[in-house]
């Protein structure tokens, strides 16, 4: 009989015994080497030593190592999305669910490649505004919902508004973890705070623990190492970014020249053109900048009006008569 088969049958010996074997392969391995030693050593001639013959030693099964980060998985009332205005996946067609299908179309196009030319980082999508209340969050909450029933994408929503962060409140969710921790805890993982959403294709990153300095985090050399880990770690994935308006921080201008695309949402007889104008500019160096209108109301043949009617357009810079 060889050596490896008077082991296994000493494995198959300690196992009737009630002994409990290693399951993994090093550790059956490493079990049936000491066994084969132990057969091995029992062919050889006696000592000449008259200490007892030790008996043989059963190592015990090795702690298993602790699992790598889960994302946690929270749940999202759809009902209250759809009570709030906000697109719900199995909501019925709604007028507000097709102009976001419209508005997702070349942003979409323009994430996996295939708009007029390459875009780096095109999966990196910012969303954001002029001045603060033009209701870039809901559009953000809306464009990311939109994009999250498609079949070959999926989207992670960050809540980048460090200052005035909103997304977990609108989508009626507590407080966590999120962005910040990342950025100032290098024992942090992105997937340790990263939520998976009963919306099989949305997951969710929270602004996070406050910090005195959370806006400039937005512009350091940690976050600029995210973006760069975000664009590329899944190339199916869109990442929209809920940002602190353009002309209330500096730092989120900063956060747009690390952006494939921008959407400034301007919202309907409020912001005022100048506004508009200096919040083009100052994402000037940005490939993609795009234009939605919030809010503006349009009557249709049946007389409906837009509650939250969007009207949209898009370019690749704007004119001095573009805004």
């Amino acid at each position: 009989m060889s050596l490896i088969e008077q082991a296994a049958k000493r494995l198959e010996q300690l196992r009737k015994a009630g002994v409990e074997i290693p399951r993994s392969t090093a550790e059956i391995d490493q079990a049936a080497g000491d066994t084969a030693t132990q057969s091995f050593a029992q062919l050889a001639p006696e000592s000449t030593s008259t200490a007892p013959t030790a008996p043989p030693v059963v190592r015990p099964v090795a702690q298993m190592s602790a699992d790598a980060p889960v994302s946690r998985r929270i749940e999202i009332d759809l009902n209250a999305l759809s009570a709030t205005g906000l697109i719900s996946p199995d909501a019925p067609r709604s007028q507000l669910a097709d102009q976001y299908r419209v508005i997702k179309r070349p942003l979409i196009a323009n994430a996996m490649g295939k708009g007029a030319a390459p875009i780096k980082r095109g999966n990196l999508i910012m969303v954001t505004s002029a001045i603060s209340g033009e209701g870039k969050s809901f559009s953000a909450i809306n464009l990311a919902m939109s994009i999250a029933m498609e079949l070959d994408n999926t989207v992670m929503l960050v809540d980048a508004d460090v200052p005035k962060p909103s997304v977990l409140k609108m989508l009626r969710l507590p407080p966590a973890r999120g962005l910040l921790d990342v950025l100032t805890d290098p024992s942090v993982d992105l997937s340790q705070v990263l939520m998976r959403t009963n919306i099989d294709k949305l997951s969710i990153l929270p602004s996070g623990t406050q910090h005195p300095r959370a806006t400039e985090l937005l512009a350091s050399e940690a976050m600029i190492k995210l973006l760069d880990e975000m664009a590329n770690r899944y190339p199916d994935r869109i990442i929209i970014f809920d940002s602190p308006p353009l002309l209330m921080t500096t730092e989120s201008r900063v956060l747009a020249s690390h952006m494939g695309q921008v959407v400034v949402v301007v919202k309907a007889e409020s912001t005022v053109r100048s506004d508009v104008r200096h919040a083009l500019a100052a994402i000037e160096a940005c490939p993609v900048k795009l234009m939605l209108l919030n809010q503006a109301r349009a009557a249709t043949q049946d007389g409906y009006g837009y509650g939250y009617g969007y009207g949209y357009g898009y370019g690749y810079g704007y004119g001095s008569d573009g805004a």
